[in-house]
Parts: C-alpha cells; sequence; structure tokens
C-alpha cells in the first residue's frame, strides 16, 4: 500500500504533538509515530507546569510566552483542563528575600509579569501556606497548569479529529532514510521527519547524539491527597527552588542562599532536590522532586528522597494528614549549558530533543519557530 505524508514526526509527548499541530496548521499532511500504544514518558510523568518564570530573559522566556497562548488556545478548542494559576514563590529567609529582590531589580523591564507582593497578600492568594515567618512572596501570573495524563492523550485525538493527523500508535520507527520512514510494519514516504524521541535518543542517529553533552535526569514525584480538601490556588515554590531556575541564576545574592542550604542539609544539593506543587483538577497535589545525572538511568527510587521532599514541604504548604496516592519517576534528556538540542542529520531531518525538563513550557512555542522556516 503507498503510504505517503509531507511530515513525519516520531514521538507522541508534548515536543513531538507541538510539531505535529504546527505542522498541520500549515495545512500540511502529518502522520505521527508513537512506540507505545499512548505517550507514557516525560510528558506525562512531571507536574503539569507550563512555568514562564523559570526561564531566563530572551529566548527562554519569550519561548515559554509563547507556549503559554498555544496551551490557552489548544485546551479551549481541544476540551482539556487548564487552571491559568499563576505562581507564588514564598520568602520565609532573609537571603530568599534578598533573591526576589534583586531578581525584580534585574529584570525589571525583561517581560516577566510579576511582582514583589507582602506576606498578606500571599495569604490571600494562597490561604493554607505557611505564615509563621513569610517575608514576602513573588507573584507571577503567566503559569498555567494542565494535567499531563489528560492533555498529552486528549491533543493527537482533537489533532486527528480537527486536522486529519495520520496516528501510528504502536510502532517503533526503525530506519529514517528520506524519503524513507520505516516501522516494523510499514514503510512511508515523507519529505521532512522531525525526530522527537526523549530520553530514547539511542535508538535512531546514535552518532549523532554520541558527540553532545547529553545526559539524562532522573526525578522523583508524588500524588498527595489531602484528607480534607483544599485549594491551593496558585502553583507554589519556596526559597530552595531560586538556586534550581536558570531565571535566578545571575542573582548575586544566590550565593549566601545556597550556602545556607549547604549548611543546613547537604543531602538537597545531593540529590538535586527542589519543591514545587502544582494542584490537578480533581484536587491532587502534585509534588517533587529531584534531579539526578545518569547515561543509564537506576530504576530504583529511593525513600530518603521522598522523606526530605516531604520534610522540606511542610515548610511552606503544611498539610499535616494526607495520604499518597502514587509515586513514580521521569526521565528527560538534558545538554548541559544549553536550552535544548537541535540537529539535522540529514537534509530534510530534524533532530529536536533536551528541552531540559521544561518540554511543557517551552514545546509549542519552540515548534512554531522551527515549523514557521520549512
Amino acid at each position: 500500500m503507498n503510504r505517503s505524508a509531507d511530515v513525519a514526526i516520531v514521538g507522541g509527548g508534548i515536543v513531538g504533538l507541538a510539531h505535529a499541530y504546527m505542522a498541520l496548521r500549515k495545512g500540511l499532511r502529518v502522520v505521527l509515530f508513537e512506540r507505545e500504544q499512548f505517550a507514557v514518558g516525560a510528558s506525562v510523568r512531571n507536574f503539569g507546569m507550563i512555568w514562564p518564570i523559570g526561564q531566563e530573559p530572551g529566548t527562554g522566556l519569550a519561548t515559554a510566552l509563547r507556549s503559554r497562548e498555544h496551551w490557552i488556545k489548544a485546551s479551549a478548542e481541544a476540551g482539556f483542563w487548564c487552571n491559568p494559576s499563576g505562581s507564588l514563590h514564598l520568602a520565609y529567609e532573609d537571603d530568599e528575600k534578598d533573591v526576589l529582590e534583586e531578581f525584580m531589580s534585574l529584570y525589571s523591564d525583561s517581560g516577566y509579569q510579576c511582582n514583589l507582593i507582602s506576606a498578606s497578600s500571599a495569604v490571600g492568594r494562597s490561604n493554607h501556606i505557611k505564615t509563621q515567618g513569610l517575608k514576602v512572596a513573588l507573584w507571577s501570573d503567566t503559569e498555567m497548569t494542565v494535567y499531563p495524563r489528560e492533555a498529552i492523550r486528549r491533543i493527537p485525538l482533537w489533532l486527528e479529529e480537527k486536522f486529519g493527523l495520520i496516528l501510528r500508535l504502536g510502532h517503533v520507527v526503525t530506519e529514517i532514510n528520506l524519503p524513507t520512514v520505516r516501522t516494523a510494519r510499514e514503510i512511508w514516504a515523507v519529505e521532512r521527519a522531525v525526530v522527537c524521541s526523549g530520553a530514547d535518543f539511542e535508538t535512531l542517529f546514535p552518532y549523532e547524539y554520541e558527540h553532545q553533552n547529553l545526559t539524562k535526569c532522573k526525578l522523583q514525584m508524588m500524588k498527595m491527597v489531602p484528607a480534607v480538601p483544599i485549594d491551593i490556588g496558585p502553583s507554589l515554590a519556596a526559597g530552595l527552588t531560586l538556586r534550581h531556575y536558570a531565571a535566578f541564576s545571575k542573582c548575586k545574592s544566590l550565593a549566601a542562599l545556597d550556602k545556607r542550604f549547604d549548611e543546613q542539609n547537604p543531602k538537597l544539593k545531593e540529590h538535586g532536590v527542589h519543591i514545587l506543587v502544582s494542584q490537578n483538577s480533581a484536587g491532587e497535589l502534585i509534588v517533587g522532586d529531584s534531579h539526578h545525572y545518569f547515561n543509564t538511568v537506576e530504576p530504583f527510587d529511593l525513600e530518603e528522597i521522598d522523606e526530605i521532599i516531604l520534610k522540606y514541604l511542610q515548610d511552606f504548604l503544611p498539610v499535616k494528614d494526607y495520604k499518597i496516592t502514587e509515586r513514580w519517576h521521569g526521565v528527560y534528556p538534558k545538554l548541559l549549558g544549553h536550552l535544548n538540542l537541535l540537529l539535522e542529520p540529514s537534509p530534510g531531518v530534524q533532530i529536536v530533543n533536551a528541552l531540559g525538563g521544561a518540554g511543557m513550557t517551552l514545546s509549542f512555542g519552540l515548534a512554531e519557530e522551527i515549523v514557521s522556516k520549512w
């Protein structure tokens, strides 16, 4: 049977779906290959946060804000839950307050839509946070939350229904040699291919990946269900998160904060722990996470890491009576020192990978930029 398309997408996670969306909007005939019956990788093992506040000014922030607009449109048209919740970074120590103030001073005209608010104003936005010792908070209204398990399942069906996306679920691509794309069951003729295979970067074009400063990051996360339902309002973070995201990395006051956390508990840095909390459409809290970098990821999760996460959570969101209903780990690729990895191993073939844990935040904006050049 003659099978042909303008574009082949390899990978049904958010990076692949975003490229399919942009190509379909351009009127192209698109076939998407996903090796599983539905995506089960990093795109469903995350907080569901669209998180512009974590991106540095410039390319990162601009891409995140463009992505945000596409998420709003996609959720409305596809019919999945999306909450424009905003975010709060809570400061309980003077060094945390210093970093937030320096951040606002450095980037007052850089495109962030945020401002410092008082402790009482922060409580007004999220009345379940710890009030004792709260000094200030950074409020940002650009962050949103989706439930990734719902969104990543719904988007491909919507693209199929509305735009005619050709879905090939359970199809492993074994070779790309344009114009031919081969799976174990089918051969397709295409003009262009985009490889968005996430943490599986050994299967296709292994030589091209081998010469990159690429690694895999493993993170541990949990789903928490309070005994009495609560609404946390915006997604929440505290001082520990300030040393994780690139947006705060230029703040000189970060050194004092970093030193204090290392002195208080060196295991925080050993396990790459910082704490974020999001809330899904069912009212469940998604809590995490840790960061370990390997070429081969250990399948074994450490209870010690979950205990560290839950202990620090109580420092800003004191949920006393709860049940942990799920624990999992995610794996994503990261190109050290770079926002993403873009390669063209042969004419017409584009590798898009290593968004460094920010796939939900950046994918739509990055795909828009890439597809606009076709």
